[in-house]
């Protein structure tokens, strides 16, 4: 299948116009993701916020003057409100389309939202509680084990990318950084290793390349250097009570 892409205006004038077409009452609008932040690939959209304050959240997939487009309509409180849901997950999706996004409209309309949704960013996530450590410890350190018996195959390619995952995300906490999904968890490792001089996500992706062809000993490696950083693997003794409606 062709991955050609046709002739098309450069991003900011296509979401510009996009904007003003479909939402003349817009307060503001910000074109984020990785046309603005870089990474983009030919098959790359345009992640647009929109800020009205007439407009009821949603989301839409559409295409425009040749862009793919993911299109995000919000009124500030629902920026907010998904802000908040983020933070719970760790993944700041929604702070950081509005802060690090291209303002696409004239005037100071929604900048007070965008300031909060910076000052989140830069504050990083909450520090992981001790319940949530203890039991990504326990995950990984299962984890771990399964990888040492694991064969090659569909179970063992399984086990290795949820180890490399765990591991990652894991990382990521300890630091007191934000998780990603995707390819933003290892756009996180990469700013990471920026920041702290540290080698994890070239050493994970290496880890994980050598246990797809049958060689599972790196992933384990880097996986105990985390745990090591948690206080060790943890499996014998574990205990985790469950909760009112039943799960664990």
């Amino acid at each position: 299948m062709s991955t050609s892409v046709p002739h098309r205006p450069e991003p900011v004038a296509a979401a510009t116009d996009l904007v003003r077409e479909r939402f003349p009452g817009a307060q503001q609008a910000w074109l984020g993701g990785s046309v603005v932040l870089g990474g983009a690939t030919p098959m790359s959209d345009l992640d647009i916020t929109v800020l009205d304050a007439t407009a009821t959240a949603h989301r839409e997939s559409l295409r425009h003057q040749g862009w793919p487009v993911e299109l995000f309509v919000h009124t500030e409180a629902s920026i907010r409100h998904f802000v908040t849901r983020n933070q719970v997950e760790r993944k700041p999706t929604m702070a950081r389309l509005v802060a690090r996004g291209v303002a696409l409209l004239s005037g100071d309309g929604g900048a007070a939202v965008r300031h909060y949704c910076d000052e989140v960013l830069r504050a990083g996530p909450a520090p992981l509680p001790a319940e949530a450590l203890v039991g990504a410890r326990y995950a990984l350190s299962d984890l771990v084990d399964d990888l040492q018996a694991a064969e090659r195959g569909p179970e063992g390619t399984a086990i290795a990318v949820e180890t490399w995952r765990r591991t990652a995300e894991l990382v990521l906490d300890v630091n007191g950084c934000w998780r990603g999904g995707g390819k933003w968890l290892m756009r996180e490792l990469v700013s990471l290793d920026s920041d702290a001089g540290t080698t994890w996500a070239p050493r994970l992706d290496a880890g994980l390349s050598a246990a797809l062809t049958g060689d599972t000993v790196p992933l384990r490696e880097i996986a105990e250097e985390c745990l090591a950083l948690t206080g060790g693997r943890l499996w014998e003794g574990f205990h985790q009570a469950a909760s009112i409606d039943g799960s664990s």
